[in-house]
């Protein structure tokens, strides 16, 4: 890139100079920014913004960064005040940045700083709502792109963004005392210097390893939408004397921008970078964050209007012939299920990858089948409700969901795209014989209206619920060695009546991106095996409770209909002895 595109690009990051825009006293104060012709400070992906730990996530992929020549003490060219900052611009392809999570190379143009008075901090950024004394920001372009280039990509320039804090210890502050010197000669045009230090002797020993990263924006004007900012965890520690010279000399306060909204953002932090423990959530009275709170949870879409789960009003689901039959893949593999966990909230069983899919039932896509996990009421009779979706209101003593992902995308990815999962839902209730035993028990009468016996295999049942002795603890997680599948749990249940409709997982962070079927006729259970799950886990009455359906529509696939729309059979045996007689007569 020719010194003029350097030099242009320079001008762009303090747009017209002077009076055209300020920080203080005069028409375009930050907060009329967005009204400069031709500038974009009221987008959507502004910067700096206020970094709430709470809400960051861990990402693995924002390793080390490689720092090309930021040692070298003939990098620094010349230093100006601008006006807005005090600036030092580096000598022309000398110094470089990649690695850090980037994903290119960025050449090393300038950095300046921002403050606020001698007495208040003037960081642009701040931390839990923390502002400190000053920020370093050393700016880079994408090599190989033009400035308009780089303007118009979303990462096309790269902002390493550096706290300061204000020390009594004046053996950290070596360099700073000679940049500081230079300040009472600067004017507004660039005065070429010979310095005695590096950008890393600015740097000093902040840990490098340890930092924040999210999408933004320059923030002066024009404030373009181009910056991938990395922000540092530790500050640069200078003394509190030096840091009093750059409002005293410079002849403006307050150099700052304030912070912007996120606005659906997240940020991210690198590996060795602490975070505070994500808040908890629970089901029970045990916790801050009870079903009704959990849209509070950062980040979380708890207060959507396609939540998860829903009461099933059979009357009112339509009927729809594109919801035929599923086709199944490894359902019937007996060593499909690679492990059982205790999650806190549930126990999840975890499926080998790549082994198990569902498709066809109009779902549109193939789907890999990621974990099978439960919901169930209390320890109490067969009729304890547990189930998390109910069916004409009422609810079942559990329910069984297998998660499936999206077979073409990755997690994050289905995550963010509606449909990207998919879960199917069954009812479990306690079978006749059970329910008999039970109220034999106790003296009482027990009719039921489909008196089958199990429709599942309780030798797969019992299986599974022996290992929960072995997950006592949250985070317990045993190897499964026992033989049993899918097909074996769920047995001759009838897998072509089921509901459909579009939804949310049922729990934070409640993401809208659930195709959910639920299966009519419920999977038929020994009793004390149900039992089981509060008895052994101690967790009770572990489901969300039914969401407003707002303005969706149920499907229902062509056999699940209520059996309010068939004739019962007295009513049938009556009709046909009547057919009989018309015919008689004839």
């Amino acid at each position: 890139m020719q010194l003029s595109s350097y030099l242009l690009f320079l001008c762009l990051l303090n747009w017209a100079a002077g009076s055209d825009w300020c920080y203080t006293g005069c028409e375009h104060t930050p907060s009329e920014w967005s009204h400069i012709p031709g500038a974009f400070c009221g987008g959507g992906r502004q910067s700096p913004v206020n970094i709430v730990t709470g809400h960051v996530e861990t990402n693995n992929s924002l390793g080390s960064f490689m720092l090309v020549n930021f040692d070298s003490q003939n990098a620094v060219k010349s230093i100006v005040n601008t006006g807005h900052t005090v600036k030092c611009n580096l000598e022309e392809n000398q110094v470089e940045v990649s690695g850090g999570g980037l994903g290119a190379t960025y050449s090393t143009l300038q950095f300046h700083l921002h403050w606020g008075t001698e007495q208040l901090p003037g960081s642009e950024h701040t931390v839990d709502g923390r502002r400190y004394a000053m920020e370093m920001h050393i700016v880079s372009l994408k090599k190989g792109l033009s400035v308009e280039q780089a303007k118009a990509d979303p990462e096309g320039i790269a902002v390493l963004g550096f706290f300061l804090s204000a020390t009594e210890d004046e053996d950290t502050s070596g360099p700073w005392v000679e940049l500081v010197s230079y300040l009472s000669n600067l004017t507004d045009t660039d005065m070429d210097i010979n310095v005695n230090f590096s950008i890393m002797d600015l740097i000093g020993n902040v840990d490098l390893s340890k930092f924040y990263r999210y999408k933004g924006s320059l923030t002066t004007p024009t404030c373009n939408e181009a910056v991938v900012w990395t922000v540092f965890h530790e500050p640069i520690n200078v003394h509190k004397a030096l840091l009093e010279n750059f409002p005293q000399t410079a002849g403006y306060t307050n150099a700052y921008r304030p912070t912007q909204g996120l606005n659906g953002r997240r940020v991210s932090a690198s590996p060795a970078t602490p975070l505070p423990p994500s808040p908890h959530w629970c089901y029970g009275d045990h916790c801050d964050h009870i079903p009704p709170m959990w849209y509070l949870l950062p980040y979380s879409h708890c207060d959507g209007q396609r939540q998860s789960p829903v009461d099933i009003d059979t009357k009112k689901a339509v009927e729809d012939k594109h919801l035929g039959a599923f086709k199944f893949a490894g359902f019937d593999n007996k060593e499909a299920i690679e492990n059982i966990t205790n999650t806190g909230h549930t126990v999840k069983c975890k499926l080998v990858e790549g082994l198990v899919e569902v498709s066809g039932g109009g779902l549109g896509h193939v789907y890999s089948s990621l974990q099978l996990h439960f919901h169930w009421g209390s320890e109490g009779s067969h009729d304890s409700p547990g189930s998390e979706h109910t069916m004409d209101s009422k609810r079942y003593p559990m329910e069984m969901h297998i998660v499936t992902k999206r077979k073409d995308l990755n997690l994050t990815e289905a995550l963010k795209t509606p449909g990207g999962l998919a879960a199917l839902a069954f009812f479990i209730e306690a079978s006749v014989s059970s329910k008999r035993s039970s109220a034999s028990d106790h003296h009482e009468t027990v009719t039921s209206t489909n008196p089958t016996s199990d429709t599942s295999d309780n030798g797969a049942w019992k299986k599974l619920t022996s290992y929960f002795a072995a997950i006592p603890n949250i985070s317990s997680e045993v190897p499964v060695t026992e033989k049993f599948s899918i097909d074996d749990l769920l047995g001759s249940v009838d897998r072509t009546a089921y509901y459909r409709y579009n939804g949310s997982l049922t729990t934070p962070l409640c993401q809208e991106v659930v195709t959910w079927t639920i299966f009519k006729d419920p999977v038929k259970v020994d009793n004390e095996l149900i039992k089981m799950f509060p008895k052994a886990t101690g967790y009770h009455n572990v489901f969300r409770p039914a969401q407003l359906l707002h303005n969706r529509t149920i499907l229902k696939a062509s056999s699940a209909h209520s059996s309010t729309d068939f004739p019962c059979p007295a009513t049938l045996l009556l009709m046909m002895t009547c057919l009989c007689a018309l015919f008689i007569k004839r």
